[in-house]
């Protein structure tokens, strides 16, 4: 029979010589064709947990089962089973993109006769069927991305690691591997484990997500329901004069719980208020600001809610917002 693409982890602890525990004696469970988010800042264990379950980190104690297989007594098989792209795709700068995958595929062995077929069909799936014979020092972050997301789909996976696959790419580049991402769960039933630091990616894209800090899970569930938890909403103020930050978020205070927010003034409101109480308040008080506005509870508020801090993918997320057309 063959074993569920699946994954479970029990009592999972990662720690280094004369170092924090990476991974602090976390849980999880990922379904056959699940999209998993595991979401987190920098350092907190996510590349960690990464490379345990994918068998380039031995586990200082605890369990992992990777397809049904035991990540230390079965690394083999695991290996077998899995498709890895990393943080830092591993490409010949001299070498093309069509290079790259036929010898992907010697690696994993697939047969002769059906390297040359397996490489086009993946540049063609990846969009990069017009690049293929160019050398990849000349290709854009993006691209080297989704050629990294070809490799790692070479001998057909079921279950697919992907660790910040889109860390530094423009939004349009973005866009795109969260389509392809998207299409193989859907089509090919492919189980997905997708480390982020992008609240956008891991709310469009993973039906469950694993909030990570300083090695620990501290909340887990889909994104709605992990938003639901939150419940109130912000409202969050820009002042006319940054010097009068200090006195609108004591005024705000009045009003909720204050958020540590570094491009606005925000509070998470109390229940019963809303936007109409707040408005009401600003132009009696002759508060000078900007702009004000209510916002649902994001990702964001659930991470800031969880950990006492924001994400640093959730400020690079707004900013590439702003830049664009």
């Amino acid at each position: 029979m063959e074993p569920a693409n699946g994954i479970e982890v029990e009592g999972l602890v990662r720690e280094y010589r004369k170092g924090p525990r990476a991974v602090d004696g976390i849980n999880l469970s990922v379904a056959p064709g699940e999209i998993y988010g595991f979401l987190g800042p920098n350092g907190a264990g996510k590349s960690t947990t990464v490379h345990v379950l994918t068998t380039l980190l031995p586990p200082t104690a605890g369990t992992a089962r990777v397809g049904s297989y035991d990540v230390v007594k079965d690394g083999p098989k695991v290996r077998s089973l899995i498709g890895v792209a990393l943080q830092e795709a591993a490409l010949d700068p001299l070498l093309t993109g069509r290079d790259h995958l036929r010898l992907q595929a010697t690696l994993q062995g697939v047969r002769k006769d059906q390297r040359a077929s397996r490489a086009e069909e993946l540049l063609h799936r990846v969009g990069l069927a017009e690049a293929a014979d160019r050398k990849v020092q000349g290709y854009s972050g993006g691209m080297k991305r989704r050629l990294d997301l070809a490799l790692a789909l070479v001998h057909g996976p079921r279950i697919l690691f992907l660790d910040e696959p889109t860390t530094g790419l423009d939004p349009q580049s973005r866009t795109a591997l969260w389509e392809e991402v998207s299409l193989l769960r859907r089509e090919d039933r492919v189980t997905v484990f997708l480390t982020t630091q992008y609240l956008e990616e891991a709310d469009v894209l993973a039906d469950r997500v694993g909030i990570i800090d300083r090695g620990k899970i501290v909340a887990e569930g889909t994104p709605a329901d992990l938003k639901a938890e939150i419940g109130r909403p912000s409202v969050h103020a820009i002042p006319r004069n940054d010097a009068d930050r200090p006195a609108i978020g004591e005024f705000l205070s009045r009003f909720g719980e204050p958020l540590d927010t570094t491009r606005d003034v925000a509070v998470r409101l109390r229940e019963g208020l809303g936007l109409t109480d707040i408005v009401r308040a600003v132009d009696q008080n002759g508060i000078d600001i900007v702009d004000l506005e209510l916002r649902a509870p994001t990702l964001d508020d659930v991470f800031l809610a969880k950990t006492g801090r924001t994400l640093e993918g959730a400020a690079e997320q707004a900013e590439s917002e702003q830049d664009r057309p």
